[in-house]
């Protein structure tokens, strides 16, 4: 059965508080866009491109690459060739990870549920069912933040936490540190920059860190700047994470033999869907890194599109922080909640990502749609 619709959404949703990270800020609401893939049989399937203006792109721009661009591969197509419809789609349009993300989680979701299996078993099976679950602590307000890391402590179970850095002063990320660290000393604490640290001063900073027994730090300092990660990984007791350094498999290549770091974040968002995803893993492990669930500002499915990746992908150790829809958005697009309870991501086992989406949310709270 080949493809016969395709509809294209962009989606504004609210979000809870105020997330400040070293290269911006997301506050009232965030877009993202959807994608409902639909064959002759009547099944469909679901994508979701979540872009970040100052980090992979716009949601304009993930719209029109789906709807202007990539719509020509996809209508006719048979859904169960996605290694082709991606390598065409790469060939047909450069960059816009997320817009292909997006196509091929809807291709996976379309095929598992033609086929009445998980998307987990067409990439490859299944090594784990579930996944810690990591909550990004990030409100400028710290009073506020910390009744919301205490929630997610003491009644979410939450074990780990990533401390966003390097929005405010230094002086700010250290007491906040502390202070997690005073209250719940045995949760696993990481920071993560985005980016947010001068190259110069970098060290120096990271050095007040250093004796914390931090998981990891994330991308300190500017992506470009990997000679300068390199320097910090070899100087620094704790582990290095490299996110906005690494999106696709080249990347990986090169940030392997130049030894920036000891981790890398996997999102589906930067490197193009779960496919590409597993290959980022597999080179990370083959270099002796480790491998963390990044994601993006993402709703339910596209949290579940990474949950069925980390489940296939037994290098992606590090647990995942898939934490938005359920304790960021004010609403999310799926039919049911997103599996994630007592600190803990399960991995669906339904046909596709194995949660329905609301569509009657998305069709009447959407801003464009195209079909």
């Amino acid at each position: 059965m080949t493809i016969s619709k395709m509809d294209v959404f962009v989606l504004p949703l609210k979000v809870r508080a105020v997330r400040a990270h070293g290269i911006g800020e997301v506050a009232g609401s965030i877009d993202t866009v959807l994608l409902r893939l639909e064959a002759e049989d009547g099944h469909t399937g679901w994508g979701e491109a979540a872009p970040w203006a100052v980090f992979t792109g716009t949601a304009e721009a993930a719209f029109a690459a789906l709807d202007t661009y990539l719509r020509s591969l996809v209508i006719g197509a048979d859904p169960t060739g996605i290694a082709g419809i991606m390598q065409q789609a790469d060939q047909a349009l450069t960059g816009h990870p997320e817009a292909k993300a997006a196509l091929e989680t809807a291709l996976l979701d379309l095929v598992g549920r033609q086929r009445n299996v998980p998307v987990w078993a067409l990439l490859g099976g299944k090594c784990r069912d579930r996944i810690p679950l990591s909550v990004s602590v990030a409100d400028p307000d710290w009073d506020r933040d910390r009744v919301f890391v205490t929630r997610m402590v003491e009644d979410e179970g939450i074990g780990i936490l990533k401390l966003k850095t390097g929005f405010a002063d230094h002086a700010f990320d250290v007491m906040r540190a502390d202070d997690i660290r005073t209250r719940w000393p045995e949760i696993d604490l990481r920071i993560d920059y985005n980016q947010g640290l001068v190259p110069r001063d970098a060290l120096r900073s990271l050095r007040d860190f250093d004796s914390m027994g931090l998981g990891f730090i994330e991308q300190p300092v500017p992506a470009r700047q990997w000679e300068c990660m390199a320097e910090l990984k070899s100087a620094l007791d704790t582990p290095l994470l490299a996110d906005e350094s690494v999106f696709s498999a080249e990347d990986m290549l090169r940030a392997a033999q130049a030894q920036i770091a000891d981790a890398v974040s996997v999102k589906i968002m930067k490197c193009g869907g779960p496919r590409a995803g597993l290959v980022i893993a597999r080179m990370a492990e083959a270099a002796g890194w480790g491998a963390y669930g990044g994601d993006m500002f993402e709703t339910g499915i596209a949290h579940l599109a990474g949950a069925h990746m980390i489940a296939a992908a037994p290098q992606i150790n590090m647990g995942c922080e898939y934490y938005h829809a359920r304790h960021h958005l004010e609403i999310d697009t799926l039919s049911k909640p997103f599996p994630d309870t007592a600190g803990t991501v399960y991995v669906p086992d339904g046909p596709g990502l194995g949660i329905g989406v609301n569509e009657e949310l998305v069709r009447s709270q959407c801003r464009l749609h195209c079909t």
